[in-house]
């Protein structure tokens, strides 16, 4: 779930080339519905932190509600100092600072699926 256009496509791109099956949301709505479409199928969301409407530790909470054991990676152009100020992030959350590497972000997504 990533709001801006490029990051979304790069990301997908990205995880594509290394093997994961992506599905890509542009808003909290179309994430939530693709959720549903996908009956508990999804292990790992990639979220923004700060996005319009919802931010990211709201949609993972709902998507928990019916997938309790999804993971979750929050990413933000704000640093996390920033984040966890706002009162968004907290101890043993996954974060990814933007811009990422495609070494970062494929290390990082592999480590949290492990986790």
């Amino acid at each position: 779930m990533e709001d801006e256009e490029q990051v979304l496509k790069l990301a997908r791109k990205i995880l594509t080339q290394h093997g994961y099956t992506v599905l890509t949301a542009e808003t909290p709505a179309i994430a939530l519905e693709l959720a549903k479409q996908s009956a508990g199928a999804i292990s790992l969301l990639i979220t923004d932190v700060v996005m319009p409407g919802m931010n990211g530790r709201e949609l993972r909470e709902l998507l928990r509600a019916t997938n309790p054991t999804l993971k979750c990676l929050f990413m933000s152009g704000y640093t996390a100092d920033i984040i966890t100020q706002q009162g968004i992030l907290h101890d043993g959350i996954e974060f990814m600072q933007k811009p990422f590497t495609i070494q970062g972000i494929t290390e990082k997504v592999r480590a949290v699926l492990e986790s």
